[in-house]
């Protein structure tokens, strides 16, 4: 059974859902720091981590017991997270201090911090390197992580910039590891930019009707990008073959984050827009909530196709949203914990 997290900003709680055959509830509430922002990022064992933006710290919560461990200190703002070399660090993006830190989670404590360029967004990993979003200049900063591999937090470089436009505002990113490309959703230009991570170039721009992209997924067969448009209180469907988009979809006021669940195709997307806007055809349709669009490749393709939508009210100002396989994570923690007493004999 799929949990589904919110982050949600104004409240300074994480809102946790399950999805039950295609049926979505809240089932627990965790209180975290001031200004949570960015998606859950969990272990394979069920440790989560959020960042704190407001208090400069990073919550790390249980995702069995949906409770607060501790908080760790970490740079000035921080945003985007993502665990790296084999479940060890955290690699958290400091949107005031310009720096991207290092944290060990053995210790939970930050242990080096690199500097990234200016306002440094939320990321992603691929291959040893880690591509981080610089709000302030319009790039993509390129990490050299393959250091953490061996406990080297001193190797962590800064190896290139991928320059965008220095008013794109660059948000998020997200890869699509089969074409070796990357998807920018930036702030403030009516357009999605491409990277070639082979050549660490934009190779296309993909036209969207409204400024406003903040968040980029996939269609499990990767057939189709999907991106929320903030100020259009929508989503693009984007055919990854031709970088075309192939229809709109309503997805609730002001959608930021996003997320695709790999079973079923489910898409949940954070309604972080302040105002609520009514609508005769679906019942509590408004902000502070999460929206669910059940879609396959072939509804995507098609502009004419029904779309079956529902929204779950969440905390205030959700801003993204992230998975979590309980099941999974319970096993994983049995065998660490069997593990750990099979040597200690």
């Amino acid at each position: 059974m799929t949990e589904i997290y919110s982050t949600d900003t104004d409240s300074g709680t994480l809102s946790v859902f399950e999805d039950a055959n295609g049926t979505v509830r809240k089932i627990a509430t965790i209180r975290v720091g001031n200004a949570p922002r960015g998606s859950v990022r969990f272990t394979s064992d069920g440790r989560g981590f959020v960042s704190n933006t407001s208090t400069n710290t990073v919550s790390e919560i249980d995702g069995l017991t949906h409770e607060e461990i501790r908080r760790i200190e970490v740079g000035n703002g921080p945003r985007g997270l993502f665990i790296v070399g084999n479940e060890k660090y955290l690699l958290v993006s400091n949107s005031g201090s310009d720096s991207l830190s290092i944290v060990d989670l053995a210790i939970g404590k930050e242990v080096h911090q690199v500097p990234s360029g200016r306002d440094p967004r939320h990321m992603a990993v691929l291959n040893g390197f880690a591509y981080v979003s610089l709000w302030g200049e319009g790039n993509i900063a390129k990490f050299d992580i393959k250091s953490l591999g061996n406990d080297d937090v001193d190797g962590v470089k800064l190896v290139s910039t991928i320059k965008l436009a220095p008013e794109a505002f660059p948000y998020s990113l997200n890869i699509d590891e089969s074409r070796n490309i990357a998807l920018i959703a930036c702030n403030a230009v009516h357009s999605i930019p491409v990277i070639d991570l082979e050549t660490d170039t934009v190779c296309a721009h993909i036209p969207v009707r409204a400024s406003g992209v903040r968040a980029i997924a996939f269609s499990n067969d990767k057939k189709y990008a999907v991106a929320t448009l903030e100020r259009d209180n929508s989503v693009a469907v984007i055919n990854m073959d031709t970088f075309e988009v192939t229809r709109y979809i309503d997805a609730g006021p002001a959608p930021r984050g996003i997320v695709t669940n790999p079973d079923n195709g489910a898409m949940y997307i954070a309604a972080f827009s302040r105002s609520t806007i009514a609508r005769h055809d679906m019942p509590d349709w408004g902000s502070h909530g999460v929206t669910i669009i059940n879609a396959d490749s072939d509804v995507l393709s098609d502009q004419d196709s029904k779309v079956e939508m529902s929204s779950v009210k969440s905390g205030f100002g959700p801003c993204s949203v992230s998975l979590f396989d309980p099941a999974s994570a319970r096993a994983a923690r049995k065998n660490l914990e069997e593990q750990l007493n099979y040597h200690s004999l």
